[in-house]
Order: structure tokens, then sequence, then C-alpha cells
């Protein structure tokens, strides 16, 4: 495993464990599963995860797995305030003491305020004396760094990098996402202050594995390189010396396995001209395909109609990625036929979802759109017909 440096010239390992996307079973998380490809990762030199208070049951389940096996002085936790919910210098408290607890930890090595999107949130954190609570925090050693995670323009992330001496800063960044949200301006200039950069969506949530067309598949195998469709995302990103932590979702042995390996052997710089080109042309394809810019991150959820958003638009994309007919079958079996249906046309356009995307997506037009297109006269039929038989036959 390779390390870059924070601020204060602690070793963070160039891979980070995201811990957002964990193996689900029963309603809960795996934590056998997530235990086992937490520990292969921490062996392989991992020493950086990441969570947050709206991670359902990953804070809680990182702090059993790092307690159970004794690790917890040897690895960096960061995880987030959900600072969308805070009205009050005592929700700040409230908040942190609950992810103490889950964490079973009396401090927190990396602590971001969770998803800012623009100036106006960091300035209504400070009205509530968010600047003393940090001081006090890290007087009394309860947080070790400070910092944000952000969805937002370039603008606003400049903004808010200069108005406080940040210990660390979290964005979106990708081959496809190269000049979104920060992108590489903002990237640079966190870089210019000293300021360390995590990395999340470095793989646009396993968009740029799962369902890259074909043409774009074809473009990586031609350049000769034998690299994996995760190794071209992760390796871009490791030949930027500004990056320092790279958050990877891992759910499989396999993929920890994987990461690991590249995140060992990746030099900064080693990128070729060729190299370049092949990413610009796999990107141009994508592109021609895709139809919503949504990684699946699930920001938007919970919809208090029950729609499954991300979901509706994994499928949508996938009509045109992969095909119609698969992308059809895959929104009636995973939104149509579970037990409370989740279609795009519960919608009542109250607009929640839209405030916060981070990609900014206008969520109630798309929706309409991807339903018409995902469900046409003869899918309705049946997925209505397959819903009867299997509420009659489940006795539902």
């Amino acid at each position: 495993m390779q390390y870059r440096k924070d601020k204060s010239g602690d070793e963070l390992s160039v891979l980070g464990f995201g811990c957002m996307r964990f193996t689900r079973k029963g309603g809960g998380i795996d934590l056998d599963k997530a235990e086992r490809e937490i520990m292969a990762a921490y062996e392989a030199g991992v020493n950086y995860f990441d969570t947050a208070y709206v991670y359902a049951g990953s804070e809680a389940a990182v702090g059993e797995i790092f307690e159970r096996n004794h690790i917890r002085e040897k690895i960096r936790i960061a995880t987030k305030l959900p600072q969308y919910l805070i009205g009050s210098r005592a929700a700040i408290d409230r908040y942190f003491d609950e992810e103490l607890s889950r964490l079973r930890t009396d401090y927190v090595d990396y602590y971001l305020m969770h998803h800012v999107t623009d100036v106006a949130m960091w300035e209504k954190l400070k009205k509530i004396g968010i600047l003393d609570w940090i001081a006090e925090k890290k007087r009394s050693g309860a947080i070790r760094n400070i910092g944000f995670s952000y969805h937002g323009n370039t603008e606003n992330f400049l903004k808010i990098l200069n108005d406080y001496d940040w210990d660390i800063c979290q964005i979106q960044y990708n081959y496809l996402d190269e000049h979104a949200q920060a992108g590489v301006e903002g990237l640079k200039a966190a870089a210019e202050k000293g300021i360390p950069v995590v990395i999340m969506e470095p793989l646009r949530g396993g968009k740029l594995v799962n369902m890259l067309p074909d043409g774009a598949k074809r473009v990586m195998r031609d350049s000769g390189r034998g690299w994996s469709s995760a190794e071209w995302g992760l390796r871009w990103l490791y030949n930027q010396p500004e990056v320092t932590v790279v958050l990877s979702g891992m759910n499989s042995l396999d993929m920890v396995r994987e990461n690991c390996r590249v995140a060992s052997e990746t030099k900064v710089g080693e990128f070729t001209e060729a190299d370049f080109k092949t990413l610009s042309e796999v990107s141009a394809k994508i592109r021609e395909k895709e139809k919503v810019g949504c990684t699946g991150c699930r920001y938007c959820m919970p919809c208090p109609k029950g729609v499954d958003i991300p979901g509706a638009f994994r499928c949508y994309n996938a009509m045109y990625i992969e095909s119609k007919t698969e992308g059809r079958f895959q929104y009636a079996q995973t939104v149509g036929l579970t037990k409370e249906p989740a279609f795009a046309t519960q919608c009542v356009g109250c607009g929640k979802c839209e405030q916060h995307c981070p990609q900014n997506i206008p969520i109630r037009e798309k929706l309409k759109e991807a339903d018409k297109a995902l469900r046409p006269l003869h899918y309705k039929i049946g997925i209505d017909v397959a819903r009867k038989f299997m509420f009659r036959k489940t006795g539902k």
C-alpha cells in the first residue's frame, strides 16, 4: 500500500474504504461479510475508513468491527455531521455524541460537514456556533481534524475552502466528472493550500465499471494496457499528486484485493498521452448513451411517496447502455415486483429530492421521462398481472 500525508504529516493510505455500500442482509448490514472485507483491506494496508451519520447502520457496524479486532488506534475514522439536520448548537452535540457512541470511540480522526452544496449551508452553521464548537472539540481531542464533503459548483467550493483553515476536504471526482462540481480546479486549489483531498465516487457508484457501453469497453481493450475498467478509473486518480485518498465502496473480497493491488502499484505521473486519449474516447462513448447522470448515491431518498428514484434512473440508463429489454426487465423486477411498488408515477412533485441531489438533476422531470420509457402499455399490464399473481400466491 502507498500512503500520502495529511496536513500534520500523518500517513493515509491512498485507498480508503467507503463504508456506505456494505452488503445488506435481513434488513441490516451483513456484519460478518463486512468484517471480512474490512479486515482484508486493513491487512493490505488500508488505514482510512469513511462513514457518515446517515449511512444506515454503517457507523455502528464499523465501530463494532474495529472494537472486536482491536484496531481502533491503528486506523483513521472519518465520519460526518449531518449539517442539513442541524438547527442549533445543542443539536450539533447531540448528533456528535450519538456518532461517538455508534463508533465505540471517544474521538474522531476526521470530522466532516456532510453534503455541503453552497456557502449558505456553511454560513448557517457559523451562525449557530460551529466555529467555537470545532475549537472546543479540537482542544479536547474529540476531533483530530475538521473538514467538509462537497456537492456543488466550483465557485461555492472555492469560497468555502478559503473561508476557514480546513484540515481536509472531500469531493466527487472521476474521469467523467473532471469539470463537474468542485472539479479539477477545486482539487488543485485545495492542494495549493496544503489541504488533503479525499475523492468520493471515483467510479460513479460503479457506473464506470458495471454500466460501460460496449464501445467504451472496446476502447479500453484495444489500448493494450490490460487494465480492468475499475483499474483505469483508479489509476487516473492516483496519477494526480493532488489526490490524497480515493474512497471505494468495496463489498467483495475480490474488489478489495484488486483495489489494494492497484493502490500499491500505481505511481504519480505514470499516465501516458495514449492513456489520456483512451479515457477521453471512453468518456465520449459513455455520454453517447447516458440519459440521466445519477450516481446512485441515494441522497434523494427516502421519497415521501415511496418512489425508488435511483432505481428508476438506473433502469432508465440501462435501457440505453445495455438494452431496452434489460432496462425494462430490471425496472419490473426491482421496482414493480416488490412488496410496496415504487413507481415514478407515485411522485407528487414536492421537490424534496431535488434539494438534496449532488448532481443537480431535474428529478421530477426525469422521473416522468423515465417511467414513460420503462413502462409502455404491455409492460404495465404484465407487471399488474404479475403483482396480482404474487400477492395471491404469497397470501399478501
